[in-house]
């Protein structure tokens, strides 16, 4: 098939999942266009059958704001049109799910098939504004096919959002590949030079990862267990986030170690990882730390419980329950073998449920269901 893909270029789950989507869809022989304002940020390999179409916003004296919506539309018009794509995939409802649209009634008959994915806040915070819930739904209902991260999102805009149409839930997923290693000794002690714990968390630093709960988690945690806090990720909460470890006294046990990429490598130097947001629609962050074989300490909210398998593969846990959070952490670290069995059932359950073979099927199914004929479509 020949395949669009949409999605925001900027750190964040929904861009993970799409951009590695496309890798494992090319590496599977079919032929993958990004179409963003900016080369997403695990598109590293742009080799083969994939590409990239950057959007081109020109800002005009007579818009107040630069049209990037309509200057997306009419690229994906553009790519659509060269390049004979089958489908249009986008992630998020709005505005992607609204642009792709625009470039099927712009192509007409020849306009390839939209499929959207719901990733959470285009309908958990964006899709609730007023202001946006009737363009939301809109780009939900005209879609050709609608997926959702979890049935926890599916349930949530089926609600919200009073929609009588087919959703599929297609989880998602990890490349189980890049999880195999773990971080030697020398690697530890860059970070945990006296053989201490380490803790690790991995955001946008938003309010809703609740990351001042993760500080004081480990404020409680190293009055029994030495241990670091490594902080990955970027966002409006980080300022917040240093200055509660300095109230606290922890300052120089949390390691604030912005944006990376590569989050594997990161993963692998953890003992446990924390994310006790008030609301996840899916928790791919989680799931990234249980391939890795990190059990994971966070709340019971939204659909997170769909990937950690509570007192299995780690600890869930009410929203803002810092003590019992910091408990259970503790109980973690203070038995390694305990921490061992936690980490290896997570890596199994990630391994059997979320890898990246099972999941792109799942895709490629929607595909070919949405388009009404077989896998090789007009490609």
């Amino acid at each position: 098939m020949n395949i669009g893909i949409t999605c925001y270029p900027t750190v964040g789950g929904s861009g993970a999942v799409a951009t590695e989507l496309g890798k494992q869809l090319a590496r599977r022989g079919h032929s993958v266009h990004f179409v963003s304002y900016r080369l997403p940020f695990r598109l590293d390999e742009l080799t083969g059958n994939i590409y990239f179409h950057e959007v081109d916003v020109t800002s005009y004296s007579l818009f107040e704001y630069p049209p990037h919506e309509l200057a997306l539309a009419a690229k994906m018009a553009e790519v659509s049109r060269e390049n004979r794509l089958d489908v249009l995939h986008v992630h998020y409802a709005i505005p992607h799910a609204i642009a792709g649209f625009l470039a099927q009634q712009m192509l007409g008959k020849d306009a390839p098939k939209l499929v959207t994915t719901l990733h959470g806040t285009d309908i958990t915070l964006v899709g609730q504004d007023r202001s946006f819930f009737e363009i939301t739904r809109f780009g939900i209902l005209r879609s050709d096919g609608v997926s959702a991260v979890s049935d926890f999102l599916k349930k949530m805009t089926v609600d919200e959002f009073d929609v009588d149409r087919r959703i599929d839930v297609i989880h998602n997923f990890v490349d189980f590949s890049l999880y195999e290693r773990r971080a030697t000794p020398r690697e530890r002690a860059a970070f945990a030079p006296g053989g201490e714990k380490v803790l690790l968390h991995v955001s946008n630093f938003r309010p809703v990862k609740r990351v001042l709960d993760v500080v004081r988690i480990l404020g409680r945690v190293v009055r029994e267990v030495p241990a670091v806090l490594l902080m990955v990720g970027e966002g409006p909460e980080r300022a917040s986030a240093h200055a509660l470890a300095r109230r606290l006294g922890v300052h120089d046990r949390v390691k604030f170690l912005g944006r990376h990429d590569r989050i594997e490598e990161i993963m692998s130097l953890a003992d446990v990882f924390l994310l006790p947001s008030e609301l996840e629609s899916f928790g791919l962050s989680a799931l990234e730390a249980m391939a890795a074989g990190v059990p994971v300490v966070g709340s019971d909210a939204g659909g997170l419980p769909e990937v950690v398998k509570h007192a299995e593969t780690g600890f869930l846990l009410p929203v803002g329950d810092i003590e019992g959070m910091a408990a259970r952490t503790i109980e973690i670290l203070k038995d390694d073998e305990h921490r061992r069995c936690l980490g290896q059932a997570a890596r199994a359950r990630a391994a059997s449920l979320f890898n990246a073979d099972r999941i792109v099927t799942q895709y490629e199914r929607l595909y070919e269901r949405t388009l009404g004929q077989n896998a090789n479509g007009r490609g």
